[in-house]
């Protein structure tokens, strides 16, 4: 999911799931998790050019095969003979006929879901609701939120952090297997981060449940960030909040151990949970490219919030 940077701020990964009413206590997180949505169409995910000298462009959605609704990649994986693609593109809706041997070479350039990593931050332990990420899910391939069947999330290991420099955002490197049962599933990404249920026993955590702060409550000075960048194990790093804007606010990193490894702030590391006097603040969102030391966060008790729209 590598972007091309254009502006000061980086989103660090990638409107909020209805939770029921505030939760007075939440358990703060940090463990690393990989994300998966199901796309309810198949998707072109770079430019080909076929053989008779049309292109399937990048973005274009492949809704019927032989004039029959595709709703499921592997009708084309079966096909044994060549077949009639109806693709929908900007510029309107066409037909295209494709051998199947150059069906077989477009495969590996079929699009039907949407994966990214983050920080899981929250657990509410009354309902097993989640949040994570901190905010929205955006396909770098569609360059919008995704319409989603369904999501599930995934247990993620750190196995290197490529780290942060300025101007250059780093990275956490994550092996995520989606052979094992989920962790739970997800219901909505939207403006603060993806929502959903919780599906496993409760986790370990560095933290019990803790109560949120409000924002009239955050105060400027030492703060914990929780995250992952050593396999799965959940570490406690040293931050200091310097100023507050209503329901965010900005950080510095001062953990020179945390410094050392990641350079301060890198992708991967939205969601992560930071907690101010045992309380529960927020989550990482952004960090500042040109100072990777320095990010910037939302207050908990706004991932809560429904969703605006």
């Amino acid at each position: 999911m590598k972007q091309r940077l254009r502006s000061l701020l980086v989103v660090v990964l990638f409107l909020a799931f209805p939770l029921q009413g505030f939760a007075k206590e939440l358990i703060p997180m940090g463990q690393s998790i990989g994300v998966q949505l199901q796309l309810p169409n198949v998707f072109v995910s770079h430019d080909v050019l076929l053989d008779s000298g049309e292109w399937l462009k990048q973005g274009d959605q492949i809704t019927k095969v032989n004039n029959e609704t595709l709703s499921d990649v592997t009708v084309l994986k079966n096909q044994k003979k060549d077949v009639e693609l109806t693709v929908e593109q900007k510029s309107g809706t066409k037909k295209v006929s494709i051998s199947k041997d150059q069906l077989f070479n477009l495969m590996p350039f079929l699009k039907t879901e949407t994966d990214g990593i983050g920080t899981l931050t929250f657990i509410d332990p009354q309902t097993m609701e989640y949040g994570a990420l901190g905010h929205q899910i955006v396909d770098s391939i569609l360059k919008q939120p995704p319409q989603f069947d369904e999501g599930s999330i995934f247990t993620a290991s750190i196995s290197q952090v490529k780290k942060s420099v300025p101007g250059q955002p780093g990275y956490k490197i994550s092996i995520v297997n989606k052979s094992l049962t989920p962790l739970g599933t997800v219901a909505s990404n939207e403006l603060y981060g993806i929502f959903g249920k919780w599906e496993q026993p409760l986790q370990h955590s560095v933290h019990p449940a803790l109560e949120i702060i409000h924002a009239d409550e955050l105060k400027e000075g030492k703060a914990q960030l929780l995250t992952s960048i050593d396999g799965e194990n959940v570490e406690t790093f040293e931050i200091e909040i310097n100023k507050q804007d209503g329901n965010t606010f900005t950080f510095f990193v001062t953990d020179e151990r945390l410094i050392r490894k990641t350079g301060g702030i890198i992708q991967g590391m939205s969601g992560s949970p930071i907690i101010q006097d045992n309380r529960f603040v927020g989550a990482v969102t952004h960090m500042f490219v040109e100072e990777p030391t320095k990010g910037a966060g939302i207050l908990v008790i706004e991932m809560l919030k429904k969703s605006p729209n």
